[in-house]
């Protein structure tokens, strides 16, 4: 008697398991949990590259040294951390570009003059304006940063 038990169990769990079954459609609010792969990048795919190109604004022909000068990086990082993090991350877009390998795509002097002049450049360079329209018109606010402070920030974004 056990064994017919045993034997209709079995086969009970066989043809439960075989059978396919419909998903009822529920009207109203769906919660999906799964996991969404993130776009992380760190070049904007409608604007193009351009080296050549020094911006508007103070900073002309730029160039860094070789090694990093670690004490301005650092100050730099801290400028960085407390002006720029609402809208920008080293490898993530969000409100404004990813930035790392921010100078494989702009020479120095425009990156500096994009931080010490958004206002101008926003208004005049070409790359800004397409980055403005790339990111959905968010204008990128002058922090009025000083010649140094906007210097540090760009010796910090080379070590991204």
């Amino acid at each position: 008697m056990k064994k017919l038990f045993a034997l209709l169990a079995i086969g009970g769990l066989l043809i439960g398991c075989g059978e396919s079954k419909k998903e009822e459609k529920k009207e109203g609010f769906e919660m999906n949990r799964a996991k969404k792969e993130t776009k992380t990048e760190t070049a904007s795919e409608g604007v193009p590259v351009d080296m050549d190109n020094d911006g508007v604004g103070p900073f002309k022909d730029v160039t860094f040294p070789d090694a990093i000068d670690a004490e301005l990086a650092a100050a730099g990082e801290a400028k960085f951390s407390a002006i720029c993090t609402a809208c920008h991350m080293a490898e993530q877009r969000m409100i404004g570009p990813a930035l790392k390998g921010v100078y494989d795509r702009r020479s120095p002097a425009w990156v500096m003059n994009m931080i010490a002049n958004p206002d101008g450049m926003l208004k005049e360079d070409p790359i800004a304006k397409a980055l403005l329209k790339e990111y959905n018109n968010a204008i990128m606010l002058n922090q009025n940063l000083s010649e140094d402070e906007t210097r540090a920030v760009s010796e910090y974004l080379r070590t991204l």
